[in-house]
């Protein structure tokens, strides 16, 4: 099997772990059990995710908590920020559980989260991986107003298993937001990723990879799904590395700058890497 196992011991990312929850702060690394924890964590790296770790959503995939969740720290921007800079990092991704519990959808906390970040790092990297706001009037123009270098949202799946796959969220909604982001921030990179072996055809992927470059994403990512508990959805497919090389070569045809695609890809793990190697293709030239 290509697919080396399950998260491993931190070892050495014991303390990252101790300074992000020193901090209050914690991380979709964890929350989200991803099984590339270990090596981010002890590369020094972490993706924030911040308006705390409970979701207003409970998609089948992720193992992030549903509920009812706190009222947004206002505190936390700036003790992210710090986290980040004592973390030595150049490129900061951050993002968060949805909240359709809040009138703007959390777009506001983002704003403040990436300044917080701008006023502590000078010369870092921004990337803010976000939900899709339920569609909130005005989202696009804020989030580009933010400043982030790259801007990601992942529509996970192909549009025929959102109802079983992505409960809240709607394919045209994640599309539009992705455009309009591009169109509110034309020298920014725009992202977006799948997870193969929810059930999708290679032909399904095919058509979602045109509406993403239609919608002017520059950066593709294509991992595996990987069930993180017995009560998610079950895995119905491992895709081989020669399938993800294929997927990676059709969707480079298709005129996407960078696609990273692989059994371990994930849109937030090597995410410096993603950028790196999109501006070598002219991705996101200002």
């Amino acid at each position: 099997m290509w697919i080396a196992g399950r998260a491993r011991p931190l070892g050495a990312g014991h303390g990252i772990r101790s300074l992000i929850r020193g901090q209050g702060l914690v991380t979709v690394c964890e929350e989200a059990r991803c099984p590339n924890l270990a090596t981010c964590y002890e590369r020094g790296t972490a993706t924030f995710m911040v308006l705390g770790e409970v979701c207003t959503r409970a998609c089948a995939f992720c193992a992030v908590r549903g509920g009812t969740p706190a009222p947004p720290d206002p505190d936390e921007p700036a003790r992210l920020a710090e986290a980040a800079a004592r973390m030595g990092l150049a490129h900061v991704v951050i993002t968060s559980v949805d909240r359709d519990d809040l009138e703007d959808g959390g777009i506001g906390h983002f704003v403040r989260t990436v300044a917080a970040v701008r006023g502590r790092l000078e010369g870092a990297t921004v990337e803010v991986l976000t939900p899709d706001f339920r569609g909130v009037e005005g989202a696009a123009a804020r989030i580009a107003a933010a400043g982030a270098d790259v801007f990601n949202h992942n529509v996970e799946t192909v549009p025929r298993l959102y109802a079983e796959v992505r409960r809240g969220a709607d394919y045209g909604r994640s599309l539009a937001l992705l455009k309009d982001v591009k169109g509110h921030m034309p020298g920014a990179m725009t992202k977006s990723g799948l997870m193969l072996g929810l059930g999708e055809r290679d032909d399904e992927l095919a058509a979602v990879f045109r509406d993403l470059r239609q919608a002017g994403v520059d950066v593709l990512t294509l991992g595996q799904y990987l069930r993180p508990t017995a009560r998610h959805r079950p895995v119905a497919r491992y895709v081989p590395p020669a399938g993800f090389a294929a997927l990676r070569r059709r969707a480079l045809q298709m005129g996407f700058p960078y696609v990273a695609a692989g059994p371990m890809v994930r849109s937030s793990f090597g995410a410096a890497g993603h950028y790196a190697g999109a501006r070598r293709t002219g991705a996101g030239d200002r």
